[in-house]
């Protein structure tokens, strides 16, 4: 009788029965935490992809020695004479910083957001409580440490390699810093929205290939870019890889070179300008076509 009478009491507050099972609501971690916790998990998948982060890291390295040994024999220099002549290989390392950083961010996102999205994985993720800001913030922290990654091995490649000049002074060293923050930011946002053309997973290194060569071929990285006719040179100039090759070069190159540009100087003030639109351009058209399914799956 005391023991039944003793089981069936009442407790106070904060009591709690030996035989009973406690429940409570676990609230997620903040958003900057899950942004950080899911860049850990991209960096994770993106490292196990060999044969990408292979060519991801090599092929600016190697861009650059076959055009710099092709286009710099017998001593050959690019942009102009005297004074204003850079070797090749000096001319062509910001080209291949820009294009590196296309790949990290452009490209790499178009394919594997594409693919992320034809077989599901996208569709799954969005029914967990994983907000998408947290998401996007992880793709975003992948793609910065990436290409911060690729940019160091390259210039360090080019300094050991070839014997190229590597900036003193830190204003060259503010340039960079600007120009390859907003040059990522606009490859990862055009790469999201990008994302969305291929019409599968199968498709997607035949829409996205042939849009990366073209930009490359015509906006300064594989060729001198005052060297080129005048009507790719106008073509480019709408497109933001051509802005982040001349803004890398202003940093890289002899202030004396910029009188070789076809403007006649670095024009960061356009640069910045048109990478900042191309970013808010990017951002409006992620916003309003990102989609998490297929096309045939609602």
């Amino acid at each position: 009788m005391t023991a039944a009478t003793h089981s069936t009491g009442t407790h106070g507050p904060g009591t709690h029965h030996p035989g009973t099972t406690r429940t409570s609501t676990r609230r997620l971690p903040g958003i900057v935490a899950l942004g950080l916790s899911r860049t850990r998990l991209e960096l994770v998948s993106f490292f196990r992809e060999r044969d990408a982060v292979v060519f991801i890291f090599a092929y600016p390295i190697l861009m650059l020695a076959i055009f710099a040994s092709v286009f710099g024999q017998d001593g050959a220099t690019a942009g102009g004479s005297g004074e204003d002549a850079v070797s090749f290989a000096q001319y062509f390392l910001p080209g291949m910083i820009a294009t590196g950083m296309m790949l990290t961010s452009f490209q790499a996102l178009a394919t594997s957001l594409a693919v992320e999205r034809d077989d599901g994985s996208l569709k799954r993720l969005r029914t967990t409580p994983l907000p998408p800001v947290a998401f996007f913030l992880g793709k975003i922290g992948q793609v910065l440490v990436v290409s911060l990654a690729q940019t160091t091995l390259l210039v360090a490649a080019g300094a050991l390699l070839f014997g190229i000049e590597v900036p003193g002074s830190l204003d060259a060293w503010v340039t960079f810093a600007w120009v390859f923050v907003l040059g990522t930011a606009v490859g990862t946002v055009c790469g999201i929205a990008f994302s969305s053309v291929p019409r599968s997973g199968r498709s997607v290194t035949a829409v996205v290939l042939p849009v990366v060569l073209v930009l490359q071929f015509t906006s300064g990285v594989f060729f001198v870019f005052s060297d080129l006719p005048t009507w790719m040179q106008r073509f480019a100039e709408v497109f933001p890889l051509k802005w982040m090759a001349q803004g890398m070069r202003s940093v890289f190159l002899p202030d004396s070179a910029q009188a070789a540009e076809v403007s006649g100087s670095w024009q960061h003030g356009p640069t910045a300008v048109i990478l900042v639109a191309w970013l808010i351009l990017g951002l409006v058209v992620c916003v309003r076509t990102f989609r998490w399914r297929r096309r045939d799956d609602g």
